[in-house]
């Protein structure tokens, strides 16, 4: 730490935790509207983008609790970035950045890990089998009790024809066909996704090639068992746990059970029942957890195989989910029930069906065009709103000292809780508290989120303090002056620059729902005028505009931004202070989305999915 102290010039030594851990945030969402993005699209100027905000912490601030942290994530950063564009010298500074790590942060919790992944970039990166046989060695010497220790010893341990397979030797001719088919089995898993409602879970686990795999279900606790045979851990994996909020899946844990057998483990509610099979293009193994329902009797579990893992195989009934699988093997828990009682919840879906009155013919839109999206009768399922601002970013700030930022979280959160209770539609905030989310970050969120449309809220502000009224935006080109104003000042946070213009113009120009987008903002438009004006007359209708927002660029779905009044103005920003003028503010909102999705071909609600979020 000494040494890190002396290298940095004063004024990056300055800063306070409070400023680090801030910093931090805004690095970790960074990161993930990076690894949004397919991994062959991810560019090294967007890489430096996230590596130079985690530098910023320990720049600024060395001592700071996320310190330790952010030098990891530089290192796992590196390693991941020296990979993906094979270049040694980047893997030679991740090394470095471990060994940093190591040294000016001795007790850090990533210690292991870092020395660990050292010699698996000797090992598997850099073809350098002494340096690695020597990074594990000091491993089991230093570290002889920790539960990676084990895996340093089987390295340690390996035939010395898989040290050769490593190493960039010469081998004999008779050898190679067979060394090279071993070879190829060597997958890894680089990443581990889930998305749940109160139904079901879905888990993806992303793998750099495809696997053998096998599962099983244990009990007491009840958990479901993943082995990857031929596969590692990337080392930001290892030793990792995700805990869930709701659903039938309560956590997931990663471990390297052996050196080359990953292990992946879903602790599930008692009643929960599973499917497990491979994706290709990328390769990834899906997990379906499921509640099972009351009427149901858990069964015996059966593999699947072929094109569709919604139909079920007789090919092969009597195999359990505990022996190995092929690559593209699924495998799928069964309920067992008698056909009285199959022909009983048949009956009933179709009873239900008939009667249920949110699924229906969509609509044209108010222009008498019939998009893609209402041709195939596509429904909303999932909601995303995103509160403007955040943390450090106020956004714009009354005479009396009101902040958007506030003001724009409580009526999301009012928003989304009358979505939930009213359409059953199922809500994803882009932030519930006091925090900063990058302006790229949002709209990645919800394309993780696999939402359905996407609304952004704001308030607005002017120069002249009588200005008042509402206007939606949607994305697209504009020369209107007044417009670009808005869109600047929203998107003063971007940190995108300029040499992405072309960039930005592309995901503008192609963006394949903009007139659902216009369509949806008409309705929120017209819905938040009339619920504003009612009871304040001189409320303005501003109309529905179009602008080139950052928040908005990117989004998978109809996306708009709303500017829910001006703060700039004295009345209404003394209106706005009042819980009855926000919760009315929301009511418009929910009215005015509620319309648009009646034009649709109705509602998913997250309680009545009958399957996990496809891919």
């Amino acid at each position: 730490m000494a040494l890190l102290l002396a290298t940095l010039p004063a004024a990056a030594r300055g800063k306070s935790d409070a400023w680090a851990r801030n910093q931090f945030i805004t690095a970790e969402h960074l990161r993930q509207t990076l690894n949004s993005q397919p991994p062959e699209q991810r560019s090294r100027a967007e890489y430096q983008r996230v590596l130079d905000a985690y530098r910023r912490v320990y720049y600024g601030c060395p001592t700071s609790g996320k310190a330790d942290a952010s030098v990891n994530a530089v290192a796992e950063l590196l390693l991941e970035m020296g990979r993906r564009f094979d270049d040694d010298k980047i893997l030679h500074s991740a090394i470095g950045q471990y060994e940093f790590l190591r040294r000016e942060y001795p007790g850090s919790r990533y210690r292991f890990e870092a020395l660990m992944t050292i010699g698996e970039i000797y090992r598997d990166d850099l073809d350098d089998p002494a340096r690695a046989r020597a990074t594990f060695s000091e491993f089991v010497r230093r570290y002889p009790h920790h539960h990676l220790a084990d895996d340093a010893d089987a390295e340690l341990n390996e035939p010395v024809q898989q040290a050769k397979l490593r190493s960039r030797e010469p081998l004999p001719a008779q050898d190679s066909p067979k060394l090279e088919h071993e070879a190829a089995k060597i997958s890894r898993v680089t990443s581990i996704r889930h998305w749940s409602t109160p139904q079901s879970t879905r888990v993806a686990i992303d793998l750099a090639q495809p696997v053998q795999f096998g599962s099983k279900r244990i009990e007491n606790p009840d958990r479901i068992v993943l082995d990857l045979a031929g596969c590692r851990l990337d080392p930001k994996l290892v030793g990792k746990t995700f805990a869930l909020e709701n659903g039938p899946l309560k956590k997931i844990r990663a471990a390297q059970f052996q050196s080359a057998k990953s292990r992946v483990v879903l602790e599930v509610q008692s009643a929960a029942e599973f499917k497990a099979f491979q994706l290709d293009d990328p390769p990834r193994l899906i997990v379906d957890v499921r509640n099972m329902d009351s009427d149901q009797e858990s069964g015996k579990a059966v593999l699947v195989t072929g094109p569709s893992p919604d139909k079920p195989s007789s090919d092969d009934p009597e195999r359990t989910s505990s022996q190995p699988l092929k690559p593209g093997v699924r495998v799928i828990r069964e309920a067992t029930s008698t056909k009285a009682s199959a022909d009983a919840r048949l009956a009933k879906n179709k009873r239900a069906a008939s009667a249920d009155p949110i699924s229906r013919e969509a609509q044209p839109t108010a222009r008498g065009d019939r998009s893609l999206i209402r041709a195939l009768g596509l429904k909303i399922g999932k909601i995303v709103i995103d509160p403007g601002h955040g943390g450090h970013d106020t956004g714009t700030t009354g005479p009396q000292g009101l902040e958007e930022k506030e003001l724009v979280l409580e009526v999301s959160r009012r928003l989304g809780k009358l979505l939930q209770t009213r359409m059953g539609a199922d809500v994803v905030y882009t932030r519930k508290d006091d925090t900063f989310i990058p302006l790229e970050a949002r709209t990645a969120i919800a394309n993780q989120a696999l939402a359905d449309l996407f609304v952004s809220i704001h308030a607005n502000s002017s120069r002249d303090p009588n200005a008042r009224g509402v206007e939606t935006y949607y994305l697209n080109f504009t020369s209107s002056s007044e417009a670009l104003e808005v869109a600047a000042r929203e998107n003063a946070a971007s940190d995108k620059s300029i040499h992405e213009l072309q960039d930005l113009v592309k995901k503008i120009a192609l963006k394949e729902k903009i007139e659902e987008s216009r369509e949806f903002a008409s309705d929120v438009q017209r819905s938040l005028h009339s619920g504003l004006s009612s009871k304040s007359p001189g409320i303005r209708d501003r109309g529905v505009k179009k602008a080139p927002f950052v928040v908005l660029i990117g989004a998978n779905m109809p996306s708009i931004l709303a500017e829910i009044s001006f703060v700039s103005n004295p009345g209404d920003e003394r209106r706005l202070e009042t819980a009855e003028y926000r919760q009315r503010i929301a009511e418009s909102l929910y009215r005015g989305i509620a319309k648009y999705v009646s034009g649709l071909s109705g509602v998913r609600v997250a309680s009545r999915l009958d399957k996990g979020i496809d891919q």
